[in-house]
């Protein structure tokens, strides 16, 4: 039997010129600019009325309840705020590029529910952070002057609008990245889920959810990062024709997870269904055949060794190969653990998924090996 190792904490494997990835976009943008100040009753209101628009479905709230607190006693002790970013969308709307926390941060003390847990919002009690008159209180605790000075306050907001070109968000994608500002920057993910709203991101929401899915990312609760939701728009992306036929020697993931999100699906809800069924049929198949080891690899130094964390590489081969031999009516039930492990060892795939990994040639090196060793198919 395989001797398993199990890390302390289950979280993706990090592949570092994945992680490091960027690109800069050549694509010239028609971009006007203005200030404008808002009362934070201005902008409770404009949120509550669907004006000041939050991320799709749920942009994770990632403030601690300490940043928070000092956030709002900076405001009580009448200190500077930063701006904050806002992009016009073409229905008139303003989608919040930067400022997310502190916005919720304020909604959420007025309203006295807590995003990060849905419990009573009450100042923190950390000792030396928060102005002794106010440690430990909810909104409706403080004195009527000092609710009034939180609502009043105002905040500078830099707007945005692009004016050209009208079909492509890209260039949101782009303010998003370099002018975020929050102590905790934006990961990409992240920004997609805010630029490129619509079924294709709907979808990937609901799909995060998928018991197989959560299963064999190893992990029962959604990433508040939202890293899991990268890696079902990663499998799309990377068995995508675009990737299978390119011409190029390397790709940039960041730009091709950007581009695919933002042409894919988002205005043809048929092609966003059939996107769904490919994903959960696949990983079906690979949970029935594989368990839950299934996106595991094995130790670097001994290829008898499961490495228990998900791995990226392995990952998305295994997925696209399973995905192509259910296209092509394979009864995928024939495969099984021995299949996956000799795959592993495979010194061309161990190759393929560990140096140049965005490669076009590895990339579609990995899935044909997968194809082969699992099915024994050709693409």
């Amino acid at each position: 039997m395989e001797e398993m190792e199990l890390d302390n904490e289950n979280i993706p494997e990090t592949i570092p010129e994945e992680n490091n990835d960027s690109y800069v976009n050549d694509d010239l943008y028609n971009i006007s600019s203005w200030g404008a100040d808002y009362s934070f009753r201005e902008l409770v209101s404009l949120y509550d009325e669907d004006d000041l628009v939050k991320p799709e479905l749920q942009r994770k709230y990632v403030w601690e309840k300490p940043e928070a607190s000092r956030f709002i006693d900076s405001i009580l002790l009448g200190l500077p705020i930063p701006s904050i970013f806002l992009a016009k969308t073409e229905e008139n709307k303003m989608l919040i590029i930067d400022g997310y926390q502190r916005l919720m941060t304020v909604n959420d003390y007025v309203k006295g529910i807590w995003s990060g847990d849905n419990s009573v919002f009450t100042l923190s009690n950390i000792p030396g952070k928060i102005n002794h008159r106010w440690k430990g209180k909810a909104y409706n605790q403080l004195s009527e002057s000092e609710q009034r000075k939180i609502k009043t306050t105002t905040i500078h907001a830099i707007i945005f609008e692009q004016k050209q070109p009208k079909d492509d968000d890209t260039s949101l994608y782009q303010i998003f990245e370099r002018i975020n500002t929050s102590g905790k920057s934006l990961m990409p993910q992240e920004i997609r889920n805010c630029v490129y709203q619509g079924n294709f991101n709907t979808l990937l929401f609901q799909l995060n959810n998928d018991v197989n899915w959560r299963l064999l990312y190893g992990n029962p609760k959604e990433d508040s990062r939202m890293r899991d939701l990268e890696f079902i728009l990663r499998f799309f992306a990377l068995k995508s024709n675009e990737v299978k036929d390119s011409k190029k020697g390397s790709i940039s993931l960041k730009k091709l997870l950007n581009e695919f999100m933002g042409a894919k699906g988002n205005n043809y809800p048929r092609a966003v269904l059939n996107f769904g069924q490919e994903f959960t049929s696949s990983i079906l198949a690979v949970k029935n055949q594989f368990g839950e080891n299934a996106f595991f690899n094995v130790q670097s130094n001994d290829l008898t060794t499961i490495r228990k964390r998900f791995y990226p590489t392995v990952y998305d081969s295994i997925m696209i190969a399973t995905a192509i031999a259910l296209e092509k009516g394979v009864n995928t039930s024939k495969s099984n653990e021995t299949n996956r492990l000799a795959l592993l060892r495979d010194d061309k795939f161990r190759e393929y998924s560990t140096q140049g990994t965005m490669q076009v040639e590895h990339i579609n090196g990995r899935i044909e090996l997968a194809l082969k060793h699992l099915y024994n198919l050709q693409r």
